[in-house]
This record gives structure tokens, sequence and C-alpha cells, in this order.
């Protein structure tokens, strides 16, 4: 397995991981009607792979898992979700955003989301940051929650599809290590 951060020629290979991630594996934990409107509020964030804050796991030539963290204030979403704010955060005052977290279907299980959000975990840290804050969908959830994030609140992100999405919104603290050093 290779890990290294996004760049602009993978955005087709992550657009795949997304939505078989979301046709696969959301069904376990959302009706139908709410895999669809998934799709309004996921996807591709090129802001994070210019950010360079978006990290790709590679087996071969697969894209196997992906996910970032981001220093702005948009909480969720891919490129065309509505209400994106690109305000920088202050590390001093406010969490970083762990953001679109994916895993192909055959490499769910293996501690690749683990991974994942360790390194975003030890970057945002890394920043300034004191604490890191996710919206996790049902079937994220059990891993952030085993992960150490406390949930904060429920809702139902509404779409134009009038569907709403359940989502919770967790948070973490985090610890840089080069304190200690």
């Amino acid at each position: 397995m290779i890990v290294r951060h996004a760049t602009a020629p993978d955005v087709p290979a992550i657009e795949a991981l997304v939505e078989l991630s979301i046709a696969t594996l959301l069904p376990a934990d959302l009706d139908p009607a709410e895999v669809a409107a998934s799709r309004h509020i996921m996807g591709v964030d090129r802001e994070l792979i210019g950010d360079g804050t978006y990290l790709t796991v590679w087996s071969g030539d697969t894209l196997v898992a992906c996910g970032g963290w981001s220093r702005r204030a948009t909480l969720f979403g891919g490129d065309a979700t509505a209400g994106r704010n690109s305000r920088p955060l202050d590390p001093k005052t406010e969490p970083a955003r762990v953001r679109a977290m994916y895993t192909h279907p055959d490499y769910t299980r293996q501690g690749l989301g683990r991974l994942i959000l360790t390194r975003c975990e030890a970057e945002a840290a890394a920043a300034g940051f004191t604490h890191v804050e996710l919206a996790a969908t049902r079937s994220g959830a059990h891993l952030y929650e085993a992960a150490g994030y406390e949930p904060v609140e429920d809702w139902y992100e509404p779409t134009p599809d009038g569907v709403g999405v359940p989502l919770t919104r967790m948070r973490k603290a985090v610890h840089s290590n080069l304190a200690s050093n």
C-alpha cells in the first residue's frame, strides 16, 4: 500500500471511489432515497487537494481509500455541495475539519480509514489545531467513535430531492507531537 497526498490527476479515481462507496456501503445504514440524496452532499472537494490536505491510499493502481482534513470552515461535501465556506479557520479557537473519507468496499475493516484518520489528526495538530471535527454518516460513525470522537449533534441535512440525510457532528481533541520534542 502506498499513502500519499492527492494531486489533480487523481480526481477521476477519487470520483469513482466516492460513487462506489456510496452505492455499496451506505445501503447498509440508509434507505434507498437517503442513499440517492447522499450524492448531493458527498463528493470530491478539489479545494482539499489544492490545499495539500487530502490523502489517498493505493494498492497498485487501485485507489482503495481516501480522506483528508481542512483548515477551512466547510464541514462536509464536495465541489457542488451547497453552503460551502472557504473561510480559513482559527486554530486557536476553531477545530480543523476531517473531510471526505471513503473506502473501497473490498478494503473495509482493514485499518485504512483509521490510517487516514490518524494522519489527518497529526497533520491538523502540527498546523496548530487542538481539536478536529467532522460530519459522520451512519456508516462512518462506528469508525469515528472507535477512534475517540464524541458526538456533538445529530441532524438531517436537507437535499434538493427533499430527503434529509442523517449526519452526526463529532469532535475530538488532538495533540501535536512537536510539543514533546
